[in-house]
């Protein structure tokens, strides 16, 4: 028997415009768009609010504050993947790239757990009906850590890694480039004084210049088969986006300055700005705004990073103080990254695709997410 849902007095957010109507779900696909209002028995009234398609988000590191809630309490991994999945589906978020970190350079011991716990919770959970979220892998891998290699190694053929990032967060380049600012944050973070924030750094730039060179060139040669989408992390000069462009790498996740980013709007290369930089008005590591990029035509798309609520509000924010359209600013959390994860079924509201969607209702200047539906069947 085929399963018919009908949604009716929304404004639906397509591609190029938005449309007071109606959406017709059948079997778990968008069958019919069409304006107006429907009267049919059944149809369900959404009171006028907007329906966007699903949010995508092709990088939340929201699982690591689920396993680590303090900074001393770390919470059962599969309780914190169902709490993760969760905290995604209410907010909007119908598909997940978990992005977890392959790789510790001395601050971060308890992520290397975190990565293992986190594909063991997906190949039990993913085929169970016990996620809200369909989730995928996105790979982030530390190219100066020691243990990056053995950790990638066994993973890099997973059937749900859909993405694959190049990271260096070594102190004095990209997100780290202020190495006053670096000590300040490890001596706030930890229980090290200076001095020993300062001998730590030494160690990290010697590796750094050992295995930086001989592990990216691995790394690209591991994965080269899969024809995964590659990322550089927080790109800071046009020099390193020309050369990342070179290697393959066609993504620029969180370009630290705007020269980064227009060089890599220049390129062809595709810009993921972060949601919470837009809905915090600025970065929380003094890097730049992810508004200007917009405002340069320098962003493609928007990822959670680290608040998976941020999506739908970054979107209409985006909208409010850039002067894009809000089709346009839905299409960065929607329709941008999913075609960046090479997923052609989702993120735009037209017939055939996957009916995730997205109940919105603005209120008082803030979107509020109501309803969620993934694949035609509620999930929040």
């Amino acid at each position: 028997m085929t399963a018919e849902t009908i949604l009716t007095n929304a404004i639906l957010v397509l591609p190029d415009a938005t449309l007071q109507g109606t959406l017709l779900i059948r079997d778990g696909r968008i069958a019919e768009i069409s304006p107006g209002r429907s009267y049919a028995p059944g149809a369900r009234d959404l009171e006028g609010d907007h329906l966007i398609p699903g949010v995508v988000d092709v990088h939340t590191d929201n699982l690591e504050r689920q396993v680590q809630p303090r900074q001393n309490a770390r919470w059962p991994s599969r309780s914190a993947m169902i709490a993760h999945d969760a905290q995604c589906a209410a907010a909007g978020v119908t598909t997940v790239l978990d992005a977890l970190c392959l790789g510790d350079l001395g601050f971060d011991q308890g992520r290397g757990q975190t990565f293992l716990d986190g594909v063991a919770d997906l190949d039990a959970l993913a085929h169970t009906g016990a996620l809200r979220s369909e989730h995928f892998l996105h790979l982030r891998c530390e190219l100066p850590a020691p243990d990056m290699v053995p950790a990638l190694d066994p993973v890099a053929d997973h059937p749900l890694v859909r993405m694959v990032s190049l990271m260096d967060h070594s102190p004095g380049v990209g997100q780290y480039r202020d190495i006053p600012r670096y000590v300040a944050m490890r001596v706030r973070q930890t229980q090290m004084t200076e001095a020993q924030v300062q001998d730590r750094i030494a160690f990290l730039l010697d590796q750094r210049e050992r295995l930086r060179g001989k592990q990216r060139a691995w790394l690209l040669d591991r994965i080269r088969h899969r024809a995964l989408p590659l990322a550089s992390h927080d790109d800071d000069t046009p020099e390193e986006v020309r050369a990342n462009l070179a290697d393959g790498i066609t993504i620029s996740e969180f370009p630290v300055t705007l020269d980064a980013a227009q060089a890599a709007n220049d390129a062809g290369v595709e810009v993921i700005a972060g949601a919470p930089n837009i809905v915090r008005g600025g970065s929380h590591s003094g890097n730049v705004a992810a508004a200007d990029l917009v405002r340069a035509g320098a962003a493609d798309a928007f990822a959670s990073d680290y608040v998976p609520a941020s999506m739908v509000e970054a979107a209409w924010r985006t909208a409010e103080e850039t002067g894009i359209s809000l089709s346009a600013a839905v299409a960065m959390i929607t329709d941008r990254p999913a075609r960046m994860a090479q997923l052609a079924d989702r993120g735009r509201l037209e017939a055939g695709m996957r009916a995730d969607l997205v109940q919105v209702r603005p209120l008082q200047g803030h979107p509020v997410v109501r309803r969620v539906w993934r694949e035609g069947r509620r999930v929040a």
